[in-house]
């Protein structure tokens, strides 16, 4: 979807000037609320969604499907979606790409002034795009695609979940079953924790990126997620180090030279995570 959204904007001049002059030839819409604007969703195959509202943004009509409509939404105060829109004449203005509440896809709005009243159309960028030959689309794989991360991501959010539980399990039976408080009882479940959490963001990540597009990622967001994921598992490996060091200090002094492999193998870590952070801000 980010693809999608970078063929947009390096296209969004053509792709505006296009959806405007189409309108303009198309001529009322408002004429056409008795054949329920079957001619305009017939021009734009990408078009899911029109509404129309009175000079003060209320929402006088239903919500206006290709094959459906939606009364409840009548009635509802549309002022925020103008200042999603950017004017570019005085009768048209265009939103940049953005999640519809109302079909939970990526679209761009064109609000058009008709008299007194404002009617709102929503195109569906994927469509949109592939209407004009910007992209190429094969919905069948999208959406194998899309079944396959939404399968990986719950499955990831599963797994942490086990080891969160396995965690206090843990914890709770060293305590109160065994009777057993030491070092290990206490920083295990925390290292297990930690990459419960580690793997939980990890899941979300992908969820929102590839399946639900909660948030849109600009050039540096792949490195914010990289470097969110090592910080999680460097604060894992951290705790072991230090877990590691008083296990030695407690047994057997010889074997603190393995204590410092770790610690200077996390220290390259560290590094290189900043080297990376560096040069993907750079």
């Amino acid at each position: 979807m980010k693809e999608f959204i970078n063929v947009y904007e390096e296209n969004q001049e053509d792709i505006e000037k296009f959806i405007i002059t189409t309108l303009k030839n198309t001529g009322s819409i408002l004429s056409e609320t008795s054949k329920n604007y079957k001619k305009i969703f017939q021009t734009f195959p990408s078009m899911e969604l029109l509404y129309i509202t009175d000079q003060d943004f209320n929402q006088i009509s239903p919500n206006i499907f290709r094959n459906k409509k939606d009364v409840s939404e009548k009635g509802k105060n549309r002022a925020y979606m103008s200042t999603k829109l950017m004017q570019k004449d005085e009768a048209f203005s265009i939103s940049s790409p953005y999640i519809s509440s109302a079909t939970g896809r990526t679209c761009v709005t064109v609000m058009k002034k008709e008299e007194d009243k404002y009617i709102f159309i929503d195109f569906r960028l994927s469509g949109l795009l592939g209407r004009l030959g910007l992209v190429e689309l094969n919905p069948e794989f999208n959406q194998f695609t899309k079944f396959f991360y939404k399968a990986v991501g719950f499955s990831l959010m599963a797994f942490a979940f086990f080891a969160i539980i396995y965690a206090l399990f843990g914890y709770a039976s060293s305590i109160f079953i065994e009777g057993n408080f030491s070092l290990d009882a206490l920083f295990k479940p925390i290292v297990a924790l930690t990459l419960g959490l580690a793997i939980f963001d990890l899941a979300k990540t992908i969820l929102e990126r590839e399946v639900f597009f909660k948030n849109y990622s600009k050039d540096d967001e792949d490195a914010n997620v990289l470097t969110k994921f090592s910080i999680a598992i460097i604060i894992a490996l951290s705790i072991e180090a230090l877990m590691v060091v008083f296990k030695i200090a407690l047994h057997d002094y010889s074997q603190m030279i393995y204590a410092l492999y770790l610690i200077i193998g996390i220290a390259l870590i560290i590094v290189s995570l900043g080297i990376y952070s560096y040069l993907s801000k750079k």
